[in-house]
């Protein structure tokens, strides 16, 4: 639990009855004197409703925001004109309340494809979800159980800078589980300051981060259509971005990073999580290309559930990468042991092998031979567990 959540927010969540389990499926994230916003969405072409009207939202506000709603249960994707309906109806029904424009409320929404949203559940609870809202922590964390689906638990991470004897808080939460994919995955993610930024500020630093966390994860190679990073800033503390700008990008990018790996190890079925850590390569965006090819083959992910220390399927996925590779220059290691040599076997103790894969994390470092860029990629195993979870996810 975040002890101290930025100043200028206040959380509530209920459960709204969307979820068939019963859970919380309803969140709320309050700025009464406003924030500044900045966001990245999925790339899948097909993308939800709420991550349609989210951008238009922002546009319009000019990234000025005074409400965060988001509901679990249901992705409302998929869900044409009706869909698109619904997720303004619901920022209308937030705006009312709050007495502001329907353009300053952000909506989110996870869950089943193809379902439309239960407008009327989400109405009746709107009242209660605003007048409970509270600074308290927590409400930050009911406001972080509230968003999950698939996942075992939630997912928050923090940091603070010290300027002039003022505290600086930023604080995140995120949810996913499957369809995590570079580029956005199926995550949602929420991020919190009393930091004094503009929205241009903001985005500069949330690209940059993401760039070190959130896109270079895989759990599934599926990318999701509901993806979203939401970025809010108070300016409570009153602290001006251009006096921390470095320490709060390295702060941001940390918050992100614990997110992104909480997300991995909480991926439906995973048994280990695997640190790719790409050397020697021509560009980072190469390194990734790598990685992202390694961490989303069925057969390397089969083999990481067995640990079974497989390197010929590691190797077979740089050569199909797409990347421009020399084969000879290639090494491989598990841990402490060389298990690839100039693209090639050579000799290793395979017992030793086997129980450092049988370690919930592990590292593989891949010496690509090319150039000086460095990445690490986190992945993971695919078990018989995710696809029982997946393949009675709908029923």
């Amino acid at each position: 639990m975040i002890t101290n959540p930025p100043q200028g927010f206040l959380f509530s969540a209920c459960t709204a009855g969307i979820k068939a389990s019963g859970k919380p499926d309803l969140a709320l994230a309050l700025a009464p004197d406003g924030a500044s916003a900045a966001a990245m969405f999925t790339r899948n072409q097909i993308v939800a409703a709420p991550v349609t009207v989210g951008r238009e939202h922002l546009r319009r506000a000019q990234g000025q925001m005074r409400a965060l709603i988001v509901n679990a249960g249901n992705a409302n994707c998929a869900t044409g004109k009706q869909g698109l309906k619904a997720a303004n109806s619901v920022c209308v029904g937030v705006a009312k309340q709050l007495q502001v424009s329907p353009h300053r409320v952000f909506p989110s929404s996870t869950g089943i494809i193809g379902v439309q949203l239960p407008l009327e559940k989400i109405h009746t609870a709107i009242p209660s979800l605003i007048s409970t809202a509270s600074p308290a922590p927590d409400a930050f964390d009911q406001f972080a159980n509230a968003i999950l689906t698939t996942d075992t638990h939630k997912k928050i991470a923090s940091q603070s800078i010290i300027f002039n004897q003022t505290r600086v808080v930023l604080a995140g939460v995120a949810k996913g589980a499957g369809m995590i994919h570079p580029n956005m995955a199926t995550m949602l993610v929420y991020l919190f300051t009393d930091l004094a930024a503009n929205p241009r500020e903001l985005q500069t630093c949330l690209k940059e981060a993401a760039d070190h966390s959130f896109n270079n994860i895989s759990i599934d190679g599926d990318t999701s259509t509901n993806d979203t990073a939401l970025l809010l800033a108070s300016g409570k503390s009153g602290v001006q971005f251009k006096s921390v700008r470095n320490e709060f990008q390295a702060a941001l990018t940390k918050v992100c990073r614990s997110l992104a790996g909480q997300i991995v190890a909480d991926g439906e079925g995973v048994k280990h999580v695997v640190r790719l850590n790409i050397q020697q390569a021509r560009s980072r965006s190469e390194a990734r290309q790598i990685g992202r090819a390694i961490a989303n083959s069925p057969l390397v992910k089969t083999a990481w559930a067995g640990a079974d220390p497989n390197w010929g399927r590691i190797l077979s996925a740089i050569g199909y990468s797409g990347v421009k590779i020399n084969p000879e220059r290639i090494n491989i290691y598990l841990g402490e042991q060389q298990i690839c040599r100039h693209g090639a076997a050579c000799p290793f103790d395979h017992d030793r092998a086997h129980a450092y894969m049988s370690e919930p994390v592990y590292e593989i470092l891949i010496a690509l031979g090319a150039g000086s860029a460095t990445l690490e990629f986190l992945s993971c195993d695919l078990t018989a567990e995710y696809v029982r979870i997946n393949a009675d996810y709908s029923t």
